[in-house]
């Protein structure tokens, strides 16, 4: 009896993993700005979606209230019962929680607001007023 030799697998050369490795880095770098374009627009328009509930808010707890939260008080009083507030009967935020913009940053808010009757915004990725693409404001009062 004979043995056969197996039949021999041919594995890929170094050339055309080069090329597959060339072709994926040309590809990654077409998509990847796109993808991070629109992750970046994402956290803005989340950041936009989450003012409208914190201004929805503060509404509800001016209605119940009598008066929108003090400067002192900030958003907190929409989670927490401010002294003195006998009417409260929040919390008025749906997750019971006040959550910080899409950066990690804690959302601004001032009564009486500079261009409505409170003001509230996020200063961006960098945290710094003005900017535009994603350290661009997101204000109430646009």
């Amino acid at each position: 009896m004979t043995k056969k030799n197996p039949p021999r697998r041919r594995g890929f050369t170094l050339l055309e993993l080069l090329v597959v490795l060339v072709i994926l880095g040309l590809l990654a770098s077409l998509v990847g700005p796109q993808v991070l374009k629109q992750l970046s627009g994402s956290k803005t328009k989340t950041a936009a979606l989450q003012i409208n509930e914190l201004r929805s808010a503060v509404e509800l707890f001016r209605l119940e209230v009598g008066r929108y939260p003090s400067n002192n008080e900030g958003l907190q009083a929409l989670v927490e019962r401010p002294p003195g507030a006998t009417d409260w009967n929040g919390p008025y935020l749906t997750k019971k929680v006040l959550r910080k913009d899409p950066w990690g940053n804690d959302y601004h808010y001032r009564f009486p607001g500079e261009h409505g009757d409170f003001d509230i915004w996020s200063l961006g990725a960098d945290n710094k007023e003005g900017g535009d693409g994603e350290n661009q404001d997101v204000v109430s009062w646009e």
